[in-house]
């Protein structure tokens, strides 16, 4: 039996950055339990062609919140990054064209602009319909019938799942209205108008992937993170987790791993145990190539059903001094035959379900109740960025140790 005030499972972003906060306010009574050989989560990399590679797919730092960018720079400083900004891209109809779509239409043919412009003019959120509940129907209400139908659907089934239905709307209000006038203006004049997509500008290191940092974060903590110990039982009552022949009891247990990666759950009303099993995600593996695309863009998105991935990587173009790019396609759709480096993520996006918010919601009264914190993008359920889950990180440090 390990006793320890705190005990942390999982070292991604999300545990690191608690981990270190502790440390930061002189605590040293912890225990972080993570089931790979390092630390980083879905933000590690790996040396590929002389090269890094992040196995995890495209992760980058968002320049927006200057506290968590502040505290960051204390492992990697300012000056070991890049600044870019951002170039994302669709291919379609046979060419690329800017990311968003609605705002870049006036890169497509003429005949092509005028449908998707009538599409959006009649498009339910401009002429005052009331908002739907499946996701499809959702969609469609947003952004018109033409730019569901040939992009945004397409694309979002690549990635998530071929029922879309499945699927709730609770998370999509983020999404800007597609306005008329916007679009309108943006093939009169040939430049895109609207809202900015998330990572306008995003820091890149300079001479490592992305994992470096949360290396560096790993390596404060010393022997106090226990490697290849994955949570194979865990009781939230008890604050109690066992990984083979070791049990581990914690006065608050941080959780940053997937609910449904736990074998043996304990403590929980049979109310949520039962509904535990309805939280759904996608796997997705990341591959290799070695070509040179000649183009400038960081990122460039796949709606087309024809091809297996959903988005490709040109890593190129912002990770210094190597070549090529790597594709992300979900675990259902691989079916490649070459033997390129690849990389499985079995847990790759948490899917927003329609029943989520309820499953959750019970989780985490039921967890607070017991001293143990759901954390991050895997202990929330959430599709968090890195630099979200730092921040939320911090914040729960600084609630718990007040």
């Amino acid at each position: 039996m390990h006793k320890t005030r705190f005990l942390i499972l999982g070292a991604g972003p999300a545990g690191l950055t608690f981990a270190n906060r502790l440390l930061d306010a002189g605590i040293t009574d912890f225990l972080v339990l993570e089931k790979e050989t390092e630390a980083g989560g879905l933000c590690r990399d790996t040396i590929v062609d002389g090269a890094p590679l992040d196995v995890g797919g495209g992760h980058f730092l968002d320049v927006r919140n200057e506290t968590v960018d502040d505290y960051l720079f204390r492992f990697m400083p300012r000056e070991e990054w890049d600044l870019f900004e951002r170039d994302s891209r669709i291919r379609f109809a046979g060419q690329e064209i800017f990311h968003p779509f609605e705002a870049n239409i006036w890169q497509l043919p003429q005949d092509m602009q005028q449908a998707y412009l009538d599409s959006i003019a009649a498009a339910g959120c401009n002429t005052g319909e009331p908002m739907p509940e499946k996701f499809i129907d959702w969609i469609t209400w947003k952004l018109g019938e033409r730019i569901a139908a040939d992009y945004m659907l397409p694309y979002n089934r690549k990635m998530f799942a071929d029922d879309l239905d499945m699927l709730g709307t609770y998370w999509l209000d983020k999404l800007p209205n597609v306005s008329f006038e916007d679009t309108l203006r943006s093939c009169r004049e040939k430049h895109a108008y609207g809202k900015q997509p998330g990572h306008a500008q995003f820091f890149y290191p300079k001479k490592y992937g992305y994992g470096e940092l949360w290396r560096r974060m790993a390596a404060r903590l010393g022997d106090r993170i226990l490697y290849e110990t994955p949570v194979e039982s865990f009781d939230i009552r008890e604050r109690t987790v066992r990984s083979g022949a070791d049990v581990f009891c914690a006065d608050c247990v941080v959780t940053t791993v997937p609910w449904t990666s736990v074998g043996e759950l304990a403590g929980f009303s049979s109310e949520t145990a039962a509904a535990l099993p309805r939280l759904r995600h996608s796997s997705v593996e990341i591959r290799y190539a070695p070509d040179d695309l000649h183009t400038k863009a960081h990122w460039i998105y796949f709606p087309d059903d024809a091809i297996p991935y959903h988005r490709i990587l040109v890593r190129s173009n912002f990770c210094a001094g190597s070549r090529g790019y790597w594709m992300e396609t979900r675990s259902e759709r691989v079916r490649y035959t070459n033997d390129n480096p690849h990389f499985m993520n079995d847990y790759a996006y948490p899917l927003n379900t329609i029943d989520k918010p309820g499953v959750m919601q019970n989780i985490l009264r039921e967890t607070h109740e017991s001293g143990v914190y759901p954390l991050g993008r895997w202990g929330e359920h959430m599709h968090y960025n890195s630099d979200v889950t730092v921040d939320r990180a911090m914040r729960l440090a600084q609630e718990l140790l007040r």
